[in-house]
């Protein structure tokens, strides 16, 4: 055999043996080399909306700058390429969790990351949100109460929050036969509306929020849902989401209509100087709490109090748009 063909025949044996080699890998599950990326068919998280047992509003969309395409695994040809898996992949929305805030400089960013499906300010302007984070917004009180905001709030969105604690003087401080006065104008709207957010007793016998309720039942107005605030001084995690569960319950059987929780925390009013449980405690009453109210079908939607920064120990975001302990316990 002449060299010429003793070279080919070596050519060719050694592509038989490398296709062989080839096979076998792949029958065994491992590849031959490392890849720079896998293609994942999955959609993103940020295009997977949890609405389960919220039926207010319109569905939440994907995050801002998230898209539903295919999802771009890294591979072990780019590891150690400093790529930050949250940076990576956007929140999935949250059709039940919400954001009670003021406007702050990275307000947006914060929404983003937190994965919040909705938010208000307790007033009728939005913030800079992400696509897919609906705004609702609130007649905060009776001055609130004119022809030019309630023209407002329809351009805004189909859902009204109420007076915002209309039982405290130091809030919207009004009487329930006050407030009674002035729904109607509320209603005109044709928004679904939200109750007045009673600071708390809305589960009791004479309470303000019973003579609200009891009247604007005998007057035929309407009231789609109710809004509800709760602080709860125990610091215990069981404690609390036990008491917290108890009193969403008492009011949902009391008035069944669905609930709102727009605002809640761990505070303890007692002394008359508030007090926080340390942020590793209340972290875990946050992912205790939303567990909670993600498994109960009347409770639509609930926002922690409070979104922005200011209040050290309560806040989910600080100035610059990172989660607190807190709120790492609450984002999405």
């Amino acid at each position: 055999m002449s060299r010429r063909a003793l070279l080919i025949l070596a050519v060719c044996l050694g592509v038989v043996v490398a296709a062989v080699g080839g096979w076998a890998a792949k029958g065994s599950g491992g590849p031959a080399a490392p890849v720079a990326a896998v293609i994942d068919p999955t959609p993103s998280p940020s295009a997977l909306v949890s609405t389960a047992g919220s039926t207010a509003g319109p569905t939440a969309g994907p995050t801002a700058g998230s898209t539903a395409g295919p999802r771009v695994s890294v591979g072990p040809a780019q590891a150690g390429a400093g790529a930050s898996p949250s940076a990576a992949r956007p929140r999935a929305v949250s059709g039940k969790r919400g954001a009670a805030l003021n406007n702050f400089g990275a307000v947006k960013t914060a929404l983003g990351d937190s994965g919040a499906g909705w938010y208000y300010t307790w007033g009728t302007d939005p913030v800079p949100a992400p696509a897919g984070v609906s705004f609702t917004p609130m007649i905060w009180g009776e001055d609130s109460v004119d022809e030019r905001t309630l023209s407002t709030v329809k351009q805004r969105g189909d859902t009204l929050l109420g007076f915002n604690e209309p039982d405290f003087a130091s809030q919207s401080n009004l009487s329930p036969a006050r407030a009674l006065e002035l729904w109607p104008s509320l209603q005109d709207t044709g928004m679904r509306l939200g109750s007045p957010a009673p600071a708390f007793g809305a589960a009791t016998d004479g309470s303000w929020f019973d003579q609200f309720m009891t009247g604007a039942r005998a007057k035929g107005y309407r009231v789609d849902f109710i809004a509800l605030h709760w602080y709860g001084g125990d610091f215990t995690t069981a404690n609390a989401v036990r008491q917290l569960r108890s009193y969403l319950q008492a009011v949902h059987d009391r008035w069944n209509k669905p609930i709102w929780l727009t605002e809640y925390a761990l505070i303890d009013f007692s002394s008359g100087t508030p007090r926080h449980p340390s942020p590793e405690q209340q972290a875990a009453f946050v992912t205790a709490s939303t567990a909670m109210m993600d498994g109960l079908p009347f409770v639509e939607r609930y926002s922690w109090f409070i979104f922005s920064p200011g209040n050290s120990g309560t806040s989910l975001y600080a100035s610059d748009g990172s989660p607190t302990t807190i709120g790492r316990a609450y984002r999405r």
